[in-house]
This record gives structure tokens, sequence and C-alpha cells, in this order.
């Protein structure tokens, strides 16, 4: 009995006798479904491979589109900038204007009362059509003439009257506007001595004759830092009356032209001598080239121009323009040489007939 009854409580007792068993059982049994479900675990992977697959190549698409439409964008913006910027440099805002005005006004194109449905469908797509063009050129517009007024501030000369008035009994006076570089001076730069500057042969003398009959402007395209000192020491006696430097100047197209409107002085009565005349001038009319020098030691360019020069001040034309026209593609010296010669020989023919007269008499 004893035997029977120890039996029954450790039946009774958890975790002694027969029920570690019964657990050990339970935990082979899970261990062998753990060991059977393989096949099955394989076949959901499988399952969800062919799932992610599907979504693999929805995603690619999605990627392809993406690129698709970054590449499209890049390429638009890119061939739109192209056209501004060439458009900007070869065309001016007025002449674009005029091109894409037809353009502009197609916007608000309105179709006729009469009109069938599938004209009014083609008008309402062309208008639509043109609308994203259309607004794109106005906004370019409108930001090119906002930068060109910008840029105005800092291109136009400094002033509007760059010289004060003429004194009352200066009223008559020619203005001689000389250029700096390759015309009075030369500034070279080598390696073991760096920039130096050299005057022009002659230019003193050029200056101190031509001081009685002209008021001497020197209008130069560099900085007045760079000029300053330059006429500190090439013009000690004072003969130049005015420096005009940079800030002076008209700046189009990425160069600085000199603009003699601005100058507060009878445009008939200025004369600009420049190595570079034409390039370099806005009022063609006024130049008088000169060979620009470089360094050459036997030049007398500016030497020779004194007697032309002083010969136009002394009879003193009513419009200096029209004399710098007389001699227009030829070399003033050697035509004024010329003429000079052809006058005195006129000049003795009458003398002679005079005297043919007298003695006739």
């Amino acid at each position: 009995m004893s035997g029977i009854l120890r039996f029954k409580r450790l039946l009774l007792i958890p975790g002694r006798g027969v029920a570690p068993r019964r657990f050990s059982a339970v935990s082979e049994a899970s261990v062998v479904s753990s060991e059977a479900n393989p096949r099955q675990q394989i076949s959901n992977e499988g399952a969800e491979q062919s799932g992610d697959g599907n979504g693999g190549g929805f995603q690619n698409k999605e990627r392809y589109a993406t690129r698709f439409l970054k590449f499209l964008l890049g390429g638009t913006f890119t061939a739109a900038s192209a056209t501004a910027a060439y458009a900007s440099y070869a065309y001016t805002t007025e002449e674009i204007e005029q091109m894409t005005a037809s353009m502009r006004n197609s916007t608000t194109y309105t179709v006729p009362d009469d009109a069938s449905a599938l004209d009014r469908v083609r008008g309402f797509l062309y208008s639509t059509t043109m609308a994203v063009p259309a607004k794109a050129t106005e906004l370019y517009l409108d930001a090119r003439r906002t930068i060109e007024d910008y840029v105005k501030g800092f291109a136009a000369p400094s002033s509007d009257k760059l010289l004060p008035d003429l004194a009352p009994q200066e009223q008559h006076v020619f203005t001689l506007v000389l250029d700096l570089n390759e015309t009075l001076i030369f500034s070279d730069w080598k390696r073991d001595r760096g920039w130096k500057t050299f005057k022009r042969p002659g230019v003193e003398a050029f200056l101190e004759h031509l001081a009685h009959y002209y008021e001497i402007v020197v209008y130069s395209d560099q900085l007045n830092m760079y000029v300053d000192p330059i006429m500190e020491r090439l013009d000690q006696k004072g003969f130049v009356r005015y420096r005009l430097s940079r800030d002076a100047t008209q700046y189009v197209n990425g160069k600085h032209y000199r603009d003699l409107s601005k100058l507060n002085r009878d445009p008939a009565k200025v004369i600009y001598l420049s190595g570079h005349a034409l390039e370099t001038c806005l009022q063609h009319e006024n130049a008088l080239p000169i060979k620009p020098w470089k360094l050459e030691p036997d030049d007398t360019a500016l030497l020779d121009l004194i007697p032309f020069l002083e010969y136009v001040a002394r009879h003193h034309p009513q419009d200096l323009r029209e004399v710098l026209a007389s001699y227009q593609g030829e070399d003033v010296v050697t035509e004024f040489r010329k003429r000079t010669k052809e006058h005195q020989r006129r000049l003795e023919e009458q003398k002679q007939q005079g005297r043919f007269w007298r003695r006739g008499s």
C-alpha cells in the first residue's frame, strides 16, 4: 500500500516522477514539428520572394521613371539657360521683344463666334500650349530689364557733365581729348623688372605747344590710381587741365568707351586723339587716329601732328567734325602736307598773276 500511495503522490506533485517525461514528450513533439516545418517555411519564403520580386520590379520602374524625369527637367533647364545666354549675347532687349511679340500675343487668341467645335478646341490647345513659353519669355525680359537697369548704374559715366563749364571768355576754345596708353605713353611688363612706363617721343613738347590753342583733357579707360601717378610725372608743368579715368567711361559689351557727349562741351569743338580712336570712342566723327606707339625710338607721330592741330585752331572752323571727315581714309599728316603745298602753289600763282597785271597796267 505504501508503494501505491507513493506512486499516486508522485503523479500528483508537479516536477517529479512522470511529469518530467510528459514535458519532455511535449518538447520532443515541438522539436519534431519544428523539423517538419522547413518545407512549409521554404514554400512561404518562396512566396515572399516571389512577392518581393514583384515589388522590386515596381520599385525599379519607379526609379527609371524618376531618373528619366530628372534627366528631362535637367535637359530642359540646360536648353533654356543656353537659349537665354545666347539671346542675351546676340540680341538687345528691344530686338527680343519684337521677335517674340507674336508668340506672347498668341496666348490671348480669341476664337470667332462662328467657329466650329474643332476650331475652338484647336484654338484652346494652341493658346494653352503657347502660354508656358510666352510666360517664360516675359519673365526673362523682366529679369533682363531689371539687371540692365542695375548695371547701368555702374556702366554709365559717373556724371552727365564730366567737365565744369567753360569760362565766358573761353567759349571759343577747342577741346583736345587725348588717350593715354599707346598714345602718350606705353606701359610694359617684364619678369626681371615688373611694370615700367615709357614716355612717347615728343610728348612734352606736344603738350606744351598745343596748350596755347586747346583745352587739353586726358581721357583714359584705366583706374585713376593708375592715371594720376603717371600724369603727375608726365605733365609736371600742368598743361593738361583735366584727367578722366575709368569711372567716366561708358561700359558697353565688355569694353570701356569714351563718351564725348558727356564732356559738357560743344561736340563741334572737340577732337579725340588716340592710337585706337575708332575702337575706344562712341563718337567716331570726333576721332583723330594716330599710329599706336609701342616703344619705337624714332617715332615722330605726335610732333608731326602739331602743324595740323595748330592750323585748325588758328583758322577756327565752325565744325571740327567736317574738317576731320574731309581727311577720312587718309593719313592726316601726309594729306595735310599735300594740301599745304597745293595751297602755297596757288598763292604763288596768284602773286605772279598780280605782278603780271601790275606790269601790264
